[in-house]
């Protein structure tokens, strides 16, 4: 045969794979994907549900509580037991080395600050209700940290 009379086409290249359906590395990747945001999801749910349950305890034994003095006994004994999730000879602490203690690394609120009333407000007859609100609420932000392990 002649090459003029051969019936020859320029090479066409076939069309690309369609992105539908996905290669099987691909479901691979998403799954994994989706199972690492499912872990961090129930991992945060969990945090969230424990840190709800530690207010509700705190809450529900200072609301117990009728005075001043006695809402501070309550507080350093949620604190004392919180502390020993921490470290267990904290809870033998007495004086300054457990306000210092219970300041953590990040300050002195209870060494030298509004704190420092659960020293000794818990055996007053009577004990300022403002200096006991702000004492409660810094014991509360405390006890919440020695919960979760934080130092």
């Amino acid at each position: 045969m002649i090459a003029a009379q051969l019936p020859l086409r320029d090479v066409h290249l076939p069309s690309a794979p369609g992105w539908w359906p996905l290669a099987p590395g691909w479901w691979l990747v998403i799954a994994a994907i989706v199972l690492i945001v499912s872990v961090i999801a129930a991992f945060y749910l969990h945090r969230k549900r424990q840190l709800r349950r530690w207010m509700q305890v705190f809450d529900q034994q200072l609301a117990v509580s009728e005075s001043g003095p006695s809402r501070l006994a309550a507080a350093s004994e949620l604190l004392r037991r919180a502390s020993r999730r921490v470290d267990p000879q904290a809870a033998l602490l007495h004086g300054e080395p457990w306000l210092r203690f219970l300041d953590g690394r990040k300050g002195n609120v209870f060494s030298k600050g509004e704190g420092r009333v659960l020293l000794e407000g818990g055996f007053h007859p009577q004990v300022d209700a403002e200096a006991v609100e702000r004492a409660c609420r810094l014991a509360r932000t405390r006890f919440l940290e020695l919960m979760a392990g934080k130092r």
